[in-house]
């Protein structure tokens, strides 16, 4: 396995005549899907949210995802100042890192109020993706700079009361956008719809970006969240605590790959 290579996928450049190609299967387009102008590249990606796991397992619950088809983990940090509640620092990422080796992407979605303060102590703790509130910070230029200095992907947040143009300027230089559908801080809130017409908008205005959503995501909300063209979700009991969380991932991946296949078939 080559560590996070399905995160970006790199055009081959053709010199030879076109050959005629055979029907690819539905799957196969959709994982692959770049166009020959290479401005859709991304892919559909599940992430559980571990918050919602039993944490006294916390590491073997991470392999039971990782081996149900999970394609990273969504590790949720509150420091108790951006948002009310605590959960967990580096030094626990670290420990986890550790258990579960060096394959599982994980993606750090900082609730912080200083997040300047951690970024060094999570790449050392073996975070792969720093995701930040735009809401904490008031340089978030020097901040993404510090995060890719740091060799991890960048994330940009904003809760439900942020308007997306405010994401906007920032697009171009981060690798992922993340809209909130719930406040965050708690688990177990009601799905906000309201917050597509935010997805939508990413999705016309920078077409390869990836676009995470989380808060109340599961299969009674995946379709809104697909159409709109978000390619990676966070869910949380509606995967941990399923019976069937392999037949749970596999079907918000498939909604996301079918409304993927669409939009390029519609372009």
């Amino acid at each position: 396995m080559i560590r996070n290579s399905w995160w970006r996928y790199v055009p081959m450049v053709r010199n030879t005549p076109k050959i005629p190609k055979k029907k690819k299967k539905k799957t196969e387009v959709c994982s692959r899907l770049e166009a020959e102008s290479g401005s859709m590249v991304y892919t559909a990606k599940v992430g559980p949210s571990i918050l919602s796991s039993d944490l006294s397992q916390l590491g073997r619950e991470c392999e039971r995802m990782m081996e149900c088809g999970a394609d990273y983990l969504h590790l949720d940090v509150m420091d108790g100042h951006f948002v009310p509640n605590i959960t967990f620092g580096h030094p626990m990422v670290e420990c986890l890192r550790r258990c579960i080796g060096p394959d599982p992407f994980f993606d750090m979605h900082m609730m912080v109020s200083r997040p300047e303060q951690w970024v060094k102590p999570m790449a050392a703790a073996g975070a792969n993706q720093y995701t930040f509130h735009l809401e904490a910070t008031t340089n978030p230029g020097s901040l993404i700079k510090e995060i890719r200095e740091s060799g991890m992907k960048v994330g940009l947040a904003i809760k439900p009361g942020t308007t997306v143009e405010e994401l906007a300027p920032w697009a171009g230089q981060i690798d992922m956008a993340l809209v909130m559908t719930v406040e965050p801080g708690f688990g177990g809130q009601k799905f906000m719809e309201d917050m597509m017409p935010k997805v939508s908008w990413l999705r016309s205005q920078f077409p390869s970006l990836d676009i995470e959503v989380d808060g109340g995501v599961g299969p009674d909300s995946i379709y809104r969240c697909a159409e709109a063209g978000a390619n990676m979700i966070v869910s949380g009991s509606a995967v941990v605590s399923s019976d069937d969380p392999r037949s749970v991932i596999a079907l918000l991946k498939n909604v996301v790959m079918e409304a993927i296949q669409k939009r390029s078939l519609d372009r």
